[in-house]
């Protein structure tokens, strides 16, 4: 499972996820990429088995790149406690996905196969996504 080797804090407020992404907007690594469209927290297990699924659909010329990381520690209390005694202890990772956020990338693959390849990781994700391509850098005119 993904989780940072190594936290300043080992507890985090829960935050707000107002707003759009503030970077990893567009398609960087790869030629298509899923888009998320709608914010949410996206834990550990479902990266992973995202990470799954597309590596199972690619060919062996394809790459995949996945561009969120499970950053943050989300805490429960344990069940049938009583409220107050403080935070609960971290049990999970999540990423914060904003809107606008590419969460993986393909490359290397047909446009029928990555988005054969991206829609069977749609499924894994609480996120509503789209289908995004690299758009091509504008020729500077000298």
């Amino acid at each position: 499972m993904l989780m940072p080797k190594k936290t300043k804090f080992r507890k985090v407020q829960k935050g707000t996820m107002k707003g759009e992404s503030k970077g990893a907007r567009e398609v960087a690594f790869g030629e298509y990429g899923l888009q998320a469209v709608e914010p949410k927290w996206v834990t550990a297990q479902q990266i992973e088995s995202i990470r799954v699924t597309v590596t199972r659909k690619l060919p062996k010329t394809g790459k995949f790149y996945l561009r969120i990381f499970p950053d943050k520690p989300v805490t429960k209390k344990p069940a049938e406690t009583r409220m107050g005694k403080g935070k609960g202890n971290p049990e999970l990772w999540v990423s914060v996905v904003k809107r606008g956020r590419v969460i993986c990338e393909v490359s290397g693959l047909t446009e029928a196969e990555a988005r054969e390849a991206l829609r069977s990781a749609t499924y894994k994700l609480p996120v509503k996504t789209k289908f995004v391509k690299k758009v091509a850098a504008p020729a500077e005119s000298v």
